[in-house]
């Protein structure tokens, strides 16, 4: 018996067995009546058994015919999955993205870009999770994310959409009941910040204010601020947006960080994945200036 056995066959065979005939199958694959006999007769040649008897009321399988459906089934299925894939691949962008991005990315800034993509690829279900956590991209945990990285796994494609800066703020009320806040090094001041390490103050602009509430969220931190409970560093797209709190006067920005968007290398060529990326790319790069300023 041939070892490597021909799906065409075996997908006329198939056909066969549902029509009963060699005619029918040859109508139902349009091809024409001597291309399934040739198939038939090459398949029976791998197999070194005969699959079909011929009768009067048509095609009667062998026990070697019906012992052979069920796997050609099984092939069948499989090919059509493998169809099915490859051929969406090419066509227009349609499905869902489960995408994982920081919460700090996902107000404003999402719905912005969300109602733009929308309007350009109308098949296209975006499924955000916000989350601090780095999905696993490897686990397919989520097909797209938006992180701030330094380095990116080997096994994950990357883009590097920008390095965004950070500044202070407050609400108005609190810098005004700390007038000479920059003057005093922010001493009888009070910061709003994030996590257990906060070493980072004694290099801020403000080293002598004291840490009062750790909030994890950037989007917690700033309506704390816009409530007057102290100062925050927050990034600067995000602080700019709420028209509550204010920057520090006469401060620069401060260094931030790279946001990428990676992604599995697995998907790179399937059509939603290709269109969600080239489009975040090019919105970021239109909108860079809200980031780096």
């Amino acid at each position: 018996m041939k070892k490597d056995l021909d799906w065409d066959h075996l997908r006329i065979f198939l056909a066969s067995v549902r029509t009963g005939s060699f005619r029918k199958a040859a109508e139902r694959l349009a091809v024409n009546h001597g291309t399934v006999h040739r198939a038939i007769s090459a398949l029976e040649t791998d197999l070194g058994t005969r699959l079909f008897d011929r009768t009067s009321s048509g095609l009667q399988l062998t026990q070697p015919g019906e012992t052979l459906v069920a796997p050609a089934e099984e092939m069948e299925t499989q090919a059509n999955t493998i169809t099915r894939k490859l051929t969406g691949l090419d066509m227009v962008p349609s499905g869902t993205i489960r995408l994982s991005l920081p919460p700090a990315f996902s107000h404003g800034l999402l719905s912005d870009m969300l109602l733009e993509f929308a309007k350009r690829y109308p098949e296209i279900t975006v499924r955000a999770i916000s989350t601090n956590r780095v999905s696993d991209l490897l686990r397919l945990e989520a097909d797209i994310s938006l992180r701030v990285a330094t380095n990116v796994d080997d096994d994950v494609f990357g883009r590097k959409l920008i390095r965004f800066v950070q500044a202070v703020y407050a609400s108005p009320d609190y810098l005004e009941r700390h007038e000479s806040l920059v003057e005093k090094n922010g001493e009888g001041a009070h910061w709003i910040t994030w996590g257990d390490n906060h070493d980072w103050i004694a290099q801020s602009p403000f080293p002598k204010a004291k840490v009062r509430h750790v909030l994890p969220e950037v989007s917690m931190q700033i309506e704390a601020a816009a409530k007057g409970l102290g100062l925050i560093k927050v990034p600067a797209f995000a602080g700019d947006a709420d028209p509550r709190i204010l920057r520090v006067p006469s401060l620069p920005v401060l260094p931030g960080y790279n946001l990428w968007l990676l992604y599995h290398g697995d998907l790179r060529r399937v059509a939603r994945i290709r269109a969600f990326v080239d489009f975040t790319t090019a919105y970021f790069d239109r909108n860079k200036h809200l980031f780096t300023r």
